[in-house]
């Protein structure tokens, strides 16, 4: 791990990010009911929202391409081992537990994907170019059989997915990665590195995420309470952070908040002057020792922070978000709580406050985890992939009725990852790889297409000599800087900040990738 120096500056970023809500406190310090100023949006008022699936999400069995030629190259090499993690053709039927596979002649387990079905078909509204290497007149795809949700929302035209997307610092092909006459992003299979990456443009020890840095250059549009500008609901992550906005971390914590003054906030232990007594105390800046009086700082306007926030949430349209519906695990069939439906749930109370807070900007963070499937791939990721779209679509709906208003053309919501998973199969799993799919949401999206290039499949196997993957690992032909400026110009972004924040995008063309 890089050491890091720690400075005043730092300090007071990361005990910024410490704020009202961390451990034991409530999302909302007990969100209220009642007004109806959060019913009307503030003018201009766009957010983004970040999901990312800790550990690396297997690319392959979520987006699949299924004409003949691809299929064949992915079912041979994922249909082996002790597990096969092959998934079904389109269009074959669940089998029952304790069945004989009329496909595979296995006996069908609770993890088996023949109990699962086949894949879903997707058809995007423009075709996608069939790469060299694939010998096909076209390209069909599918998803998972567990994201039906999102097959629903990519045929409503709210979702798109962006194909082959990867950390890179210029455009590369599989000779020049093989021959390294081309410069890759550090330690490429490291989770650490690769997630700072994705959310920093540098390896692990990167104090700068390009959500952060949006969140500098727009700020200023939140007016006082530009403190809300850049959320977490998972933590602290590199992505928030900027040059100078403090990411600010919420939880879905159901209890509340431990409060200074009391339930009545007018007496402590007895007295009624020691609430503003220890109040005046704990926000003193004028110690002599510099640490003492950031710390004061921090802490002051997380009080601060806390007043504003309780009178924003008193309004009818936080109050009125609903919760998510009860989530139900594909494998074993019994009802348990989806973490991410409920992260969801806390940027939606965000969202429906903006008016009474007066924002017109928001960067916010949620997570999933953990992807990282080296072993029981079949047990753990379809569960994943099925929390995901239970949570995406919660969301979705939640924002078609916020406060009356239809939000979803001012909120997108995308997919992150460390990386993606090797095509081979280790007999129950996957292991690191480079360029994956990821999915991309919102009214404003020009969904139900796939953008960027879908690649050929397949491991070097006789004379077939795969142009887009190296080993096992797909060598990505979209990069993280076009993903992210794409977002960031709908945004609000300019061209000239976005090759700031994305110094290596002048390498790539196009620059934005028309998903939004």
């Amino acid at each position: 791990m890089t050491k890091m120096s720690v400075d005043r500056r730092h300090l007071l970023r990361v005990g910024g990010a410490m704020s009202i809500l961390g451990a034991g406190g409530s999302f909302a310090l007990q969100l209220a009911a009642a007004g109806s100023a959060a019913g009307q949006s503030a003018p201009d008022y766009k957010a983004i929202v970040c999901i990312f699936l800790q550990g690396g999400n297997d690319a392959h069995n979520t987006v699949l391409a299924t004409d003949a030629d691809t299929w064949k190259r992915y079912y041979t090499t994922r249909n082996i081992g002790e597990e096969p993690i092959a998934l079904m053709p389109v269009g074959t039927p669940a089998a029952a537990v304790g069945s004989v596979s009329p496909v595979t002649g296995r006996t069908v387990t609770l993890k088996s994907p023949e109990a699962w079905g086949g894949v879903l078909p997707i058809s995007p509204i423009t075709a996608n170019p069939v790469p060299p290497g694939t010998n096909a007149s076209s390209r069909t795809f599918a998803l998972h059989p567990v994201l039906g949700p999102l097959q629903t929302l990519f045929n409503a035209g709210r979702l798109a997915v962006v194909a082959n997307v990867g950390t890179l610092v210029q455009p590369i092909t599989k000779a020049q990665y093989v021959a390294k006459s081309v410069a890759v992003p550090r330690n490429l299979f490291s989770h650490n590195d690769q997630v700072s990456t994705w959310q920093a443009g540098a390896a692990e020890g990167a104090r700068v995420g390009w959500g952060g840095q949006f969140g500098d250059l727009l700020a200023s549009m939140n007016g006082t309470n530009s403190l809300f500008t850049a959320m977490s609901v998972s933590g602290n992550a590199v992505f928030l952070s900027g040059q100078n906005i403090t990411q600010y971390q919420i939880t879905t914590a159901a209890q509340p908040a431990l409060a200074v003054t009391a339930a009545t906030g007018t007496t402590l232990f007895g007295s009624s002057l020691a609430p503003s007594r220890i109040r005046d105390d704990i926000q003193d800046t004028t110690s002599a020792n510099l640490f003492s009086a950031d710390y004061a700082t921090v802490v002051g306007r997380s009080m601060n922070s806390a007043t504003a926030l309780n009178q924003a949430f008193s309004q009818s349209a936080v109050a009125a978000v609903p919760a998510p519906s009860a989530y139900t695990n594909i494998i074993t069939g019994k009802v348990e709580a989806n973490t991410l439906a409920t992260q969801l749930q806390s940027v939606a109370r965000m969202i429906a406050a903006n008016a009474a807070l007066g924002m017109k900007r928001q960067v916010f963070y949620v997570s999933l985890g953990s992807f990282d499937s080296h072993d029981y791939q079949n047990t753990n990721q379809p569960n994943l992939l099925g929390k995901l779209a239970h949570a995406m679509s919660y969301f979705d709906g939640v924002l078609a009725n916020i406060g009356g208003l239809n939000l979803r053309s001012n909120v997108t919501t995308f997919t992150a990852s460390d990386f993606s998973r090797t095509f081979t199969s280790n007999g129950d799993g996957t292991d690191h790889a480079w360029g994956g799919h990821h999915f991309v949401m919102g009214g404003a999206v020009n969904g139900k297409n796939i953008y960027g290039q879908y690649p050929t499949l397949g491991v070097d196997l006789g004379t077939f000599k795969n142009p887009d993957m190296t080993g096992s690992a797909l060598v990505p032909t979209t990069s993280v800087d076009q993903y992210g400026a794409t977002i960031g110009k709908w945004f609000g972004v300019s061209d000239a900040n976005l090759a700031t924040i994305f110094p290596n995008l002048q390498y790539f063309s196009p620059k934005y990738l028309g998903f939004i």
